[in-house]
């Protein structure tokens, strides 16, 4: 008879859950009508008693960002002028004329024609600058980025007139019809030796799936055995893209992610076992700049035991955004569900300092000293879970990785920062490649290295910078000598890779810098345990 007052109790509390819930359900509908109604009078003593007349679309829609930004950082509102600019990473491509460009001093320097664009077509050249865009002078203190995409971009099917002065020295109109430009989210694939192969990916966009299939095809018919995927700075994308892409890794029936929400019940996202690198090892390198998307496919992976997670905690997005288009043409994409590793961990970081506190949460792990030393990541020991093999992995804000990196600061001096903050790191590789282009249109890109040295570029770009009035400080540097060898080593691969981009193209960049990339070399030898 001890346990009849439990029962009893245990059945008073079922039985009144349904009045509970109603009861729940007339209050939350109550407090909904009252903030409505208080909405809707502060709304018409604006547009009735307001002392000038109001810019009600302007006061509308900031009224819904507040309103948005009471939720979590991630929930936003986008205005119809903006939508399509918003979503043109994601989708993979945008209406425009297909080059990349750099600014140097006043003037718009054509470094790259965008494979499948439409400028691939004409007669543009790397090193063109671009002196006018449909008569009207492209040049001058007004020219930025946001000058050249307001007139190159445009709608598709329309033309622009485009004027260049070659590195001849001659002048020619082209005119370009703009239509859709692909975004590569592949940056960058290649053999990095007999068996291992290597893809970058920077967003998980519509067309990623495909690019990232297309390339480890190519690898594996160039020997690939295992693979390194980068996942830095590759701040997400869409979901189904991260779970397609998953599924290229892991066998039949494995749980890439689940997503739950209060409004959303539990949905399991799982593989078909048609990947094509389900084996052969695999290590993905993560940093504090990867989230959403890449925490997905970097979770899963770790919580599978299916390859090794290298780098530095991870951004901590764990929320799932859904968008709903509004009547006229605006959209919200708002926070309904969080997203789950398979393990059952919820690695979104917290949010409720504010979404300023929010924000600058990674240069507070830079303050806290967290990207230099594994020994200051927070870990929640509160939130441990486990991997299919036993590995204790934690919740509570980013994927940790297996193997921490430190962020190499060693080679930020205060010379070498002056050089990034005046432009002269960017600009000066763009000047000396124009300048000597001719000279290497018929080298590879193998020849350019084993010639690079001989150009001496370090001492050039040297006195460039004196010309902008940079100097080393060399009494302080007298007096940290390691530090300065490992600046110049790190400048001169730096200044090559630059080079190498401006003549060859930016998949190149990396190619040179992964010789001076700790993370890399870190990953590697992941390969040989």
């Amino acid at each position: 008879m001890k346990y009849f007052p439990l029962l009893v109790l245990v059945a008073l509390l079922f039985a009144a859950t349904p009045a509970d819930a109603q009861k729940h359900k007339r209050s939350r509908k109550a407090d909904t009508t009252v903030a409505i109604n208080r909405f809707h009078e502060v709304w018409q003593l604006i547009g009735e008693r307001y002392v000038e007349s109001p810019d009600l679309n302007s006061i509308s829609e900031e009224a819904i960002k507040a309103m948005l930004n009471k939720l979590d950082p991630h929930s936003l509102y986008i205005a119809a002028r903006d939508v399509q600019r918003a979503n043109e990473n994601l989708q993979g491509n945008f209406e425009g004329v297909g080059i990349s460009f750099q600014i140097l001093s006043d003037t718009i320097v054509i470094v790259d024609i965008i494979k499948g664009g439409p400028s691939e077509k004409t007669g543009l050249s790397k090193g063109d600058k671009i002196t006018a865009i449909d008569g009207k002078p492209a040049v001058g203190d007004s020219v930025n980025n946001t000058f050249v995409s307001n007139h190159l971009r445009g709608e598709k099917g329309s033309t622009v007139n485009i004027t260049v002065l070659h590195l001849n020295g001659t002048t020619e109109t082209f005119a370009v019809v703009r239509d859709r430009v692909p975004i590569r989210s592949v940056e960058n694939y290649f053999m990095v030796n007999d068996t291992i192969g290597y893809i970058s990916l920077s967003r998980f966009a519509r067309t990623s799936a495909s690019e990232v299939h297309q390339a480890i095809d190519v690898l594996r018919r160039q020997g690939m055995k295992a693979l390194l995927l980068d996942l830095r700075g590759n701040t997400g994308g869409y979901l189904d893209i991260a779970t397609s892409l998953a599924n290229e890794f892991l066998p039949a029936n494995n749980l890439i992610v689940y997503t739950e929400g209060r409004a959303q019940k539990r949905q399991n996202f799982k593989t078909n076992g048609r990947g094509s690198f389900r084996s052969g090892k695999l290590v993905v390198m993560i940093d504090e700049n990867s989230a959403s998307a890449s925490e997905i496919l970097s979770g899963c992976i770790q919580d599978h035991d299916r390859g090794t997670i290298v780098g530095r905690r991870s951004f901590g997005k764990g929320l799932v955004q859904k968008v709903f288009n509004l009547k006229d043409g605006s959209q919200i994409r708002l926070t309904t569900a969080r997203y789950y590793t398979p393990s059952g961990r919820c690695i979104q970081k917290p949010y409720d300092k504010g979404s300023d506190a929010y924000r600058n949460d990674i240069s507070q792990r830079y303050s806290h000293g967290e990207l230099v030393s594994a020994d200051s990541i927070h870990i929640d020991s509160t939130l441990v879970y486990h991997t299919d093999k036993g590995r204790a992995v934690y919740g509570g804000g980013g994927i940790v990785p297996d193997r921490f990196v430190p962020m190499d600061t060693t080679h930020l001096t205060d010379y070498y920062l002056q050089l990034r903050k005046k432009g002269v790191i960017s600009d000066f590789p763009l000047i000396w490649a124009n300048k000597h282009r001719h000279e290497f249109s018929n080298i590879t890109f193998e020849d350019f290295l084993a010639r690079y040295d001989s150009y001496n570029l370090d001492a050039e770009m040297e006195a460039y910078a004196k010309s902008k009035e940079i100097e080393r400080d060399l009494e302080k540097e007298a007096s940290e000598p390691e530090r300065v060898a490992h600046t110049a080593a790190y400048q001169h691969e730096i200044l090559k890779a630059q080079v190498a981009k401006f003549l060859y193209g930016s998949e190149y960049y990396y190619r040179v810098m992964r010789h001076v990339d700790n993370t890399y070399k870190a990953a590697l030898e992941e390969f040989s345990k």
